[in-house]
């Protein structure tokens, strides 16, 4: 089992090779979930992902058992984090990576030297098609959490946390596999053993929520927190995660995305789906965390930019921000602009306009008017309604 001490070897290893974040208070994000919020920028490695620590900490202790290269299988920030080092310790990688991958972490992943290999729809089956390649080339495996010097890497997030910041009373982290918060835990007892210790998965990929709770929710496809989309969580990760981790909480994907979002619109940083995992557990259960002294690791920043743009968009639609409404009229010349114009007066503006004339039940002379509006929010949507309804037309929200 990993110690403090692996961990406190495992820092002085990556001196200089990763990067001692910065871990400071979110006054804002502090006041809407009403517990004292404090960030570790995860993100600002130079692979975008805390996973570089864990990966440095294995590759640095392999020597001449690694001199046909090593392989390793990862949804992305694992894969970076092994093809960074490698290339600078002068390996060979190979990276087997899920089909599902999102393009910016493959074209980053081979922009490290790594020969990259997509195969299977899932991480098991892309890691059953690594162990196969190890053994055919002569390759050392580097697997993503389930080994003992990844944990210790991973931990020194941990100790990094308790040192710019002691007074922190709980961690929240996210959890797939279970390899940075093994290795957080492990540290954070050591050093504060009062320390509460919360773990977050995606409701569509519990499995670490299944085995230490003994329950059976079933494990989905799909999850925007891909980095933590594993179905099934390492041994010995599990083993750690059953005696330091208080608690696991389960968030939607909804949560995740709205935390993307506030943390990109009030932070100004940009997370991946598990990177917002913390934040996520925080705006879903704010009574559970009232008061306390919290740390969030927001754990990666690698996020497609087209998943990205989706996600702004809804969280705009969630807040009525971005909002679609239908306006019923007279079908005579001069409609629209009336229509438009009142919109314009209301203090909205309009992103799209669909004017239907075949397809509506309204009387032949009518015609109906779908808008899609910029506006302040939804108590600015409901003034716009009110507007072209006084001017006795008929306008309901959709």
């Amino acid at each position: 089992m990993v110690e403090l001490s692996d961990i406190r070897q495992a820092a002085e290893r990556l001196r200089g090779q990763v990067l001692d974040t910065p871990c400071v208070e979110s006054r804002t994000l502090s006041q809407i979930v009403g517990a004292q919020v404090f960030l570790k920028f995860e993100n600002l490695q130079f692979t975008a992902s805390f996973k570089e620590r864990g990966a440095c900490n294995k590759l640095a202790q392999l020597g001449a058992d690694a001199a046909a290269g090593v392989i390793a299988m990862s949804a992305g920030n694992h894969a970076q984090g092994v093809a960074y080092h490698a290339q600078r310790l002068g390996l060979r990688a190979v990276i087997v990576m899920p089909r599902f991958t999102p393009g910016v972490k493959v074209e980053r992943t081979r922009g490290f030297g790594a020969e990259v290999v997509l195969h299977g729809d899932t991480l098991d089956e892309a890691r059953q098609h690594a162990l196969a390649l190890a053994q055919q080339q002569q390759l050392t495996f580097v697997h993503p959490f389930d080994d003992e010097a990844i944990i210790a890497g991973q931990g020194t997030v941990g100790l990094e946390m308790l040192q710019a910041v002691p007074e922190l009373d709980t961690l929240v982290i996210a959890v797939g596999g279970g390899g940075l918060i093994s290795g957080v835990a492990t540290a954070a007892r050591a050093l504060k053993p009062g320390l509460q210790i919360i773990g977050v998965q995606t409701q569509r990929f519990p499995g670490m929520f299944n085995a230490i709770k003994q329950a059976a929710l079933p494990i989905g496809q799909s999850s925007i927190a891909e980095g933590i989309a594993v179905a099934s969580p390492g041994q010995l990760t599990r083993q750690i995660v059953a005696q330091q981790v208080d608690d696991l909480l389960l968030v939607d994907e909804g949560d995740i995305e709205q935390a993307i979002v506030m943390l990109l619109e009030i932070e100004k940083t940009l997370v991946e789906g598990a990177g917002a995992a913390g934040l996520a557990a925080l705006l879903k259960y704010p009574d559970r965390f009232a008061g306390r002294k919290v740390g969030l690791i927001l754990c990666g920043g690698n996020i497609d930019p087209l998943l990205l743009a989706a996600i702004i968009e809804r969280g705009m639609v969630r807040a009525g921000r971005l909002a679609r409404i239908r306006v019923s009229a007279r079908d005579v010349p001069g409609s629209l602009a009336r229509i438009t114009a009142l919109v314009s007066e209301a203090g909205a503006n309009i992103d799209e306009v669909h004017h239907q004339r075949a397809f509506t039940t309204l009387a032949a002379q009518s015609v109906e008017v779908e808008l899609v509006l910029q506006t302040r929010g939804r108590d600015h949507v409901s003034q716009v309604l009110a507007q072209l309804n006084a001017a006795g037309l008929q306008a309901t929200a959709l």
